[in-house]
C-alpha cells in the first residue's frame, strides 16, 4: 500500500498546522468514525453516541509521530475507519469501478460521457469536487503519460489540482503529511507530468485565477507526500469482519482498483509484525483493524509491504521505496 511516516521535526509545529488546516476545510478532518466491538462502560448510554476513536497522534522515541491506543483494544476490533482526503481509480480499471469511491460496478452499468461510471447517484453528487473542472479538460495526453510510464501517483495529483480549482480543498491541504526525499533526477522526471496537467488546465482556458497554485514547485511538493502516503487499495469484497477472513482476503485480493491519500492512517508506522491490519472491503473507505489484543499506551503499527519475504528483501523494500531500516524486533532477531 503504501505508505506512510518518517519524521516530522517539530510535534508543535505540526499540531499548529493541522488546527489551522481542521478550521479550513472539513475535508481535512480526520474522517474516522468509532465502530469498535468492546461494549460500553457503565457511564455511557445508548443515546450519547459512538465513542471516539480510542486512539491518538503522539511522537514516538525514533520514528516521529505515532499512533497510540488510549484504551485496551481487542483482537478482532475495529479500531477506526476513514475516507480518502483524495483518491483515484487504476487505468485498468477506471471501466469497471465507481469513479468516486471505487467501488466495483455491476456489469451494464450506464456510462458517463467520458467513459467513467458512477455506482449510486450519491457518489455522482459527489464527484462534483472534481468531476465538473475535471470534464472541461482533455487528459489524453496526461493519462497515456501515465500509463505509458507505468505512474499512478500523478492521478492523484490531476485529482486534488481539480479539488482546489473547484475550491473543494485548500492547496495545501496535504501538507500535514510527512515528504519523500526526491533526487535532483526524480524532480526532473517529475517534470513532463507537470507541464502536461499545466497545459491540460492552459487548453481548458482555466485562467491563472484559478490555478494560480499549480507551480512546478507545488506539483513536486505533493508527489512527494503522496509517494510515500498513499496506500494501494485491494478491495476485499464481502461481509468479512472476523480475523480469519481479514487475513484470508488480503492474500486473495484481485489487483488493485486505485490509490488513496489518507488522514490518519498515514501517522501509523510500520511493523515487520504488526499489531495492526487496514482492509478496504466495498470501496475506499479504510478500515483500521485489531489483529491482536492491544494494551493501553501501545504503539499501533501496519505492515507497509509483504511481511511474508526475507528479512534482508523486507530492508530493501523499506529502504528503497520509505527511505528508512528496520528496527521492529522481526528485523533485530533477523527473522
Amino acid at each position: 500500500m503504501s505508505p506512510l511516516t518518517l519524521t516530522l521535526s517539530s510535534y508543535s509545529r505540526w499540531l499548529c498546522r493541522f488546527k489551522i488546516l481542521h478550521s479550513q476545510n472539513a475535508l481535512v478532518a480526520f474522517s474516522s468514525t468509532a465502530t469498535t466491538t468492546t461494549p460500553p462502560n457503565e457511564n455511557q448510554t445508548q443515546s450519547s453516541g459512538p465513542a471516539p476513536p480510542p486512539i491518538r497522534v503522539a511522537l514516538t522515541e525514533s520514528a516521529g509521530r505515532g499512533v497510540f491506543a488510549t484504551r485496551k483494544i481487542r483482537a478482532g476490533d475495529t479500531i477506526h475507519s476513514a475516507k480518502p482526503i483524495v483518491s483515484h481509480p487504476s487505468l485498468s480499471a477506471i471501466d469497471t469501478i465507481c469513479y468516486f469511491c471505487l467501488k466495483k460496478m455491476k456489469p451494464f452499468t450506464e456510462s458517463q460521457s467520458q467513459g467513467v461510471s458512477f455506482c449510486c447517484e450519491k457518489c455522482k453528487e459527489s464527484s462534483k469536487v472534481f468531476y465538473d473542472v475535471e470534464k472541461k479538460a482533455d487528459w489524453v495526453d496526461f493519462d497515456d503519460y501515465c500509463r505509458t510510464q507505468g505512474l499512478k501517483f500523478p492521478l492523484l495529483v490531476k485529482r486534488l489540482a481539480c479539488m482546489v480549482i473547484s475550491g473543494a480543498a485548500p492547496a495545501d491541504i496535504v501538507d500535514i503529511l510527512q515528504p519523500a526525499s526526491l533526487t535532483q533526477r526524480m524532480i526532473l522526471k517529475m517534470e513532463e507530468g507537470f507541464c502536461l496537467l499545466r497545459n491540460a488546465f492552459t487548453k481548458a482556458n482555466m485562467g491563472d485565477e484559478r490555478t494560480y497554485f499549480l507551480t512546478k514547485q507545488w506539483y513536486t511538493a505533493v508527489l512527494a507526500r503522496i509517494r510515500i502516503n498513499a496506500f494501494r487499495i485491494d478491495l476485499a469484497g464481502g461481509a468479512y469482519e472476523d480475523l480469519l477472513s481479514l487475513a484470508a482476503a488480503s492474500i486473495e485480493a484481485e489487483a488493485a482498483v486505485g490509490n488513496a491519500i489518507y488522514m490518519l492512517p498515514s501517522f501509523y508506522n510500520h511493523d515487520c509484525d504488526p499489531n495492526t491490519h487496514i482492509i478496504w472491503i466495498e470501496n475506499a473507505d479504510a478500515k483500521l483493524k485489531a489483529l491482536r489484543d492491544i494494551d493501553e499506551g501501545e504503539e499501533l503499527r501496519i505492515c507497509y509491504i509483504d511481511a511474508s519475504v526475507s528479512c534482508h528483501a523486507r530492508q530493501s523494500l523499506l529502504s528503497q521505496g520509505f527511505g528508512f531500516e528496520c528496527n521492529c524486533l522481526r528485523c533485530l532477531s533477523g527473522d
